[in-house]
C-alpha cells in the first residue's frame, strides 16, 4: 500500500511540476513589456493598463498586432449581410498584451464614435479586433484599419442591436475602466 501512495505522489508531484512550467511558458510573451511601434500606431490602450510603451498607454502598431495569434470569424452582419471573413486577434488577446484590467471598456473610432463594451464581453466571446476582412486590410473608407467584431453568427443573443453598437469600426483607441 505504502508503494502505491509513494507512486501516487509522485505522480501528482510531476504532474503540478508540468502544469506549473506550462503556465510559465504561457506566461512569457504576454510578460514581456511592449516594444515601441516601429511604424504609425493604429491603436493605442489607455486608462487600466500596466504595461505601457508610450508614455503612460500601451501602443500598437499593425505589426505588432499581426504579430499576436490570429483568429479569422465569419460572420453576416448588418453592415455585410451576404457575411465576411474578418481576421485578427482576440480582443482578450491585445487587452492582456497592455495589461488591461477593468470593468468597463470604451471604444472610440477615428470619427470620434464611443460605444463602451462590458470587460467581461472580451472574455465570454470570441470578439475580434478584425484587421483584415477576406483575407486584405480594411482601409478606412471600408470600415478599417480595426473593426471590433463579435462572432454574430455563433450565438443568437449576439445578434441583436446591444452587440451591433459595441462593434465599432474604424476603431482607434481604448479606454479601460
Amino acid at each position: 500500500m505504502k508503494i502505491v501512495k509513494r507512486h501516487f505522489q509522485i505522480a501528482v508531484s510531476s504532474f503540478l511540476a508540468w502544469v506549473w512550467a506550462a503556465s510559465l511558458c504561457l506566461a512569457v510573451p504576454l510578460a514581456h513589456a511592449l516594444d515601441k511601434p516601429a511604424d504609425k500606431v493604429v491603436l493605442t490602450i489607455s486608462g487600466q493598463v500596466s504595461v505601457v510603451n508610450v508614455g503612460k498607454a500601451a501602443a500598437f502598431s499593425m505589426d505588432m498586432l499581426g504579430k499576436l495569434p490570429q483568429h479569422t470569424v465569419s460572420t453576416k452582419s448588418p453592415w455585410y449581410p451576404a457575411g465576411a471573413a474578418f481576421t485578427g486577434p482576440l480582443l482578450r488577446d491585445v487587452l492582456a498584451a497592455a495589461g488591461a484590467k477593468g470593468s468597463k471598456i470604451t471604444a472610440v473610432a477615428l470619427n470620434d464614435y464611443k460605444t463602451t463594451i462590458p470587460f467581461e464581453d472580451a472574455l465570454k466571446h470570441e470578439v475580434i479586433l478584425a484587421r483584415l476582412m477576406n483575407g486584405k486590410p480594411m482601409p478606412v473608407r471600408d470600415k478599417g484599419p480595426l473593426f471590433i467584431v463579435y462572432p454574430l453568427d455563433s450565438k443568437p443573443e449576439l445578434q441583436s442591436q446591444v452587440y451591433y453598437n459595441r462593434s465599432a469600426w474604424q476603431l482607434s483607441r481604448l479606454i479601460v475602466q
